[in-house]
Formats: C-alpha cells, sequence, structure tokens
C-alpha cells in the first residue's frame, strides 16, 4: 500500500492527492485508542452474579445506616455519680426529673445521629441505598470489583473507608493548606483519550535533599506527606462524574527520572503508606497507572510493594523505559494533551494554540516514503504557524513556500535538515512565517531509515486583521 493510499485510510475525506503528492487540507484529530475498557456501571450491562452482589450490599448498607452501626459509636464519658451520697429527701425527689432530662437529651442525640447517617454522603454521594441513586451504586460497585464482587468483604471494605475519613477528617483535607514546596511533585494536567482526568506524579523533585528531608524526614512530615497526597487524589475525584456512563477514574502517571532509589529508608516507608491507603481507600478511582523513565531499580521496589497490591491493581500498571515514555503516553492521551517535556505539544500559557485550534493529526511515513504537508496562506500579511514532531526523528526536513504566483519565485524558509533524535524536553519544533504575497508553505518530511515513523503536527493561519 502506497504511503498516500495509509494516509488517506487513518484521515478519510482529508487527504488529496495529485502528481504523488499528499496535500493535508487542515488538521484532524487523533484517534481514540481502543486498547482497554473499563467495565460498564449501567445496571442493565451487570452479569445476574453483579446484580446480585450488589443488591445484597445495598440490603446491607441500608440496614447497617438505619440501625445506626455502620460506624464505631464514639465512646461516651462515664457518668459521674458524685462523692456525696444524697440522701436528703429534697434530693430523691429530683432524681425522677435528672432522670427524665437525661432520657430526653439522649433520644435527641440518637435522633441527630440517625439523620446524619440518613444522609452519609461519599465523594458526594449519598449512601442510603433507598434514598440514592445512579451514583450510590456507580460507588457501590468500586468496592465490590475491588473485593472480586465478594459482598462481605465488599461491606467490610466501605465500612473501614468510612472509618478512615472519620478519624482521620479526611473531608476536610481539601481545605487544608500544604505550602508550594510539594506542588511540583503532583498535579493534575488535562485528561487522555477516553477523558480520565491526568495526574503526574514527579518523583525526581524529592532528589533535592532539602526538599526530601523536609517531606520524609520525620514520621510527622511522613504524615503530612500522605495528607497532601489525599488532598490531590480529592481534587481528582471532584473532577469525575460519578454516574453510570461517566468518567469515573483517573490515570496516574508516576515519572521517575531521578527519583531517589529505593535504598532512602524515609521513601520506601511514605510510599508503602501511601499505596495501601490509596488501595484501601479509593477503590477503582485509577483507570491506568503508567510509570515512565523507568530506572534499573524500579524493579526491586517493585518487588518490594507488590505483596501489598491486590492483583486488579497490578493488572493496570504499565512500564515504560526513558525511550519508549512519548510512544507509550500517545496510546492513552491526546498529543495536545502531552506536556511538551514528554514529547508531546501542550506548553504551559500556549497563546498561539488554544483549545479549538489544539487538535494533532498524525501520519505514518513509511521507510523510504515522503509526506508532504500544505499550508494554505491566501491572504497577504498572514502569519501560518505550525508544529511538527516526528518520533525518534532521523528524516529529512524542509519548508518552502510557493507563490500562486507562476512569476513569482519559491522561497525557501528552511533548508532541507537532517533531522536527528533530540531530547522529549525540546518537544516539537514550532515555526512561523509571514507571506507577503498569497501561496502556500509546503513542509516536506522525507524517511530516508529503514523504519516506519511517526509524524504528528498542527497548524493554523491567523490573519492580518488578527494583530
Amino acid at each position: 500500500m502506497a504511503v498516500e493510499d495509509s494516509i488517506a485510510q487513518e484521515q478519510p475525506g482529508k487527504v488529496a492527492q495529485e502528481n504523488g503528492k499528499v496535500f493535508l487540507s487542515e488538521p484532524t484529530a487523533v484517534e481514540k485508542s481502543s486498547s482497554y475498557r473499563e467495565e460498564s456501571d449501567f445496571l442493565s450491562d451487570l452479569n445476574d452474579f453483579e446484580k446480585k452482589a450488589l443488591f445484597e450490599l445495598k440490603s446491607q448498607l441500608e440496614e447497617a445506616i438505619l440501625g445506626n452501626c455502620l460506624l464505631k459509636k464514639e465512646d461516651q464519658p462515664e457518668k459521674n455519680d458524685g462523692n456525696v451520697m444524697k440522701a436528703e429527701k429534697g434530693d430523691e425527689e429530683a432524681q425522677p426529673e435528672d432522670a427524665g432530662q437525661e432520657k430526653a437529651t439522649q433520644q435527641c442525640e440518637e435522633k441527630k445521629f440517625e439523620e446524619k447517617n440518613n444522609i452519609l454522603c461519599l465523594w458526594g454521594v449519598p449512601l442510603l441505598p433507598s434514598k440514592g441513586g445512579e451514583a450510590t451504586d456507580v460507588i457501590l460497585l468500586k468496592f465490590l470489583r475491588a473485593r472480586e464482587f465478594k459482598v462481605n468483604d465488599a461491606f467490610e471494605m466501605l465500612k473501614n473507608t468510612l472509618q478512615w475519613r472519620k478519624d482521620g477528617n479526611i473531608d476536610s483535607v481539601l481545605e487544608e493548606e500544604f505550602g508550594a514546596e510539594l506542588g511540583s511533585a503532583a498535579y493534575m494536567n488535562g485528561i487522555d483519550k477516553e477523558g480520565h482526568p491526568v495526574c503526574y506524579n514527579i518523583y525526581g523533585v524529592f532528589a533535592d535533599e532539602e526538599l526530601y528531608k523536609k517531606t520524609f524526614g520525620t514520621g510527622e512530615n511522613r504524615r503530612h506527606f500522605l495528607r497532601w497526597r489525599f488532598q490531590l487524589m480529592e481534587k481528582g475525584i471532584q473532577k469525575l462524574d460519578l454516574r453510570p456512563g461517566g468518567v469515573t477514574s483517573l490515570l496516574q502517571i508516576n515519572d521517575l527520572k531521578n527519583s531517589p532509589g529505593p535504598s532512602r529508608k524515609e521513601l520506601r516507608i511514605a510510599m508503602k503508606q501511601a499505596v495501601g491507603a490509596l488501595q484501601d481507600n479509593y477503590p477503582e478511582y485509577v483507570a491506568r497507572n503508567i510509570f515512565i523513565n523507568v530506572p534499573f531499580w524500579f524493579y526491586a521496589l517493585n518487588a518490594l510493594l507488590s505483596p501489598f497490591l491486590t492483583q486488579r491493581s497490578k493488572s493496570k500498571f504499565m512500564v515504560a523505559c526513558p525511550a519508549k515514555v512519548t510512544d507509550t503516553l500517545l496510546k492513552y492521551i491526546p498529543a495536545e494533551e502531552v506536556p511538551v517535556q514528554y514529547g508531546g505539544f501542550k506548553r504551559e500559557n500556549d497563546f498561539e494554540f488554544s483549545d479549538q485550534d489544539a487538535a494533532v493529526s498524525e501520519i505514518s511515513i513509511k521507510a523510504g516514503s515522503t509526506v508532504t504537508i500544505e499550508i494554505p496562506a491566501e491572504e497577504v500579511g498572514s502569519t501560518s504557524i505550525w508544529e511538527l514532531l516526528v518520533l525518534n526523528w532521523k528524516v529529512n526536513y524542509k519548508v518552502e513556500f510557493v507563490p500562486f504566483d507562476q512569476g513569482s519565485y519559491t522561497i525557501i524558509v528552511q533548508k532541507s535538515k537532517k533531522m536527528v533524535s533530540q531530547s522529549l524536553e525540546a518537544g516539537p519544533i514550532r515555526n512561523t512565517f509571514i507571506n507577503n504575497e498569497s501561496g502556500k508553505l509546503v513542509l516536506t518530511i522525507d524517511n530516508t531509515s529503514s523504519k516506519k515513523k511517526r509524524l504528528l503536527y498542527r497548524y493554523k493561519t491567523k490573519k492580518s486583521s488578527s494583530f
């Protein structure tokens, strides 16, 4: 199959051919990956076994909430009978009134407790099945799936999570301030091809000894770190749509470049605690865990943490060495959502490409083939802006401006240049050109290697009136 035919199949309706050249009139979005799918939360999509388990869990939960036995009751202060015997008649007559008041107070407290539990929520979703809805089913299915639809185990996990949140006052963690130091260690940035919010965990920041000691140096520091990590998880959940058919989980990217190794005891302790707490109390909130820039010692750390992970959690892991970072991320995340430091097109405070024109197109260039991309520049004085990236490069690249007037000369914008591999941090090539006459820009990419290449690009044209 010719390269032109291949492109035409990938981007139907966007390709025209003339004299063996390929003309792409406008960028088109890369199609979504179908490499993995999460289970459906629609009741109609559950099998009989799963429906039965959900019904049983809802029954147990309803009974526990109405019976005020879902959470451990707080210890009541011991009654103080005093050191003086009440022997006087007046005191004896006062006892029935005191007992009545005490009983009324107790009934009032029990009523408040019942009302509180009847509206008990988890991540903003009411838990009482008879007063809940589809979102309640979504939450309960997370616990069931985490425990392979074993109802009693799922119920116990739910109880433990609620107790953990109560004891640790997790509902207030969103209001807490943790300082700016940890802001670069983990953050939410963009979405993947399935709409999952993406969380980046940058372990390399802890190579700084001062930050390392401040974060992991003492038990109190590590507890502070864990609460910050729980806050980040809670912020991520706020971005989700906890309804059937909605996006109900996150994509985790774990960058281990320059990360301290497993020889650092404090880091091992903190990671073990974080893995355990997140797995036990945030079930099925991670669609996939991708580890990138993986060093040799990662496998030793993985062996250390593996016993504390469920098989279901392990099945969501993916590992990528430094040479495969961009390929791996592009499998799940659109190029326009991948940060430039990972070989993508997303730049902070990018004023050239907004959400409306940020889409990136992709072409496969077969070995020994040439692809030509044309950018129309019909209005005089307009500015053309384009970005281009070839994974692993090793191609020849040139740019020419061809006027429509046959009496004008072609302008060489970029001489043919051998593009070799470069660091991911460099990101895609970005160029601009202002045309003084009507014409078109012609970008030529020649793959002289013996391997197929992936070309990603986008462009826009700003008319002179835009300035």
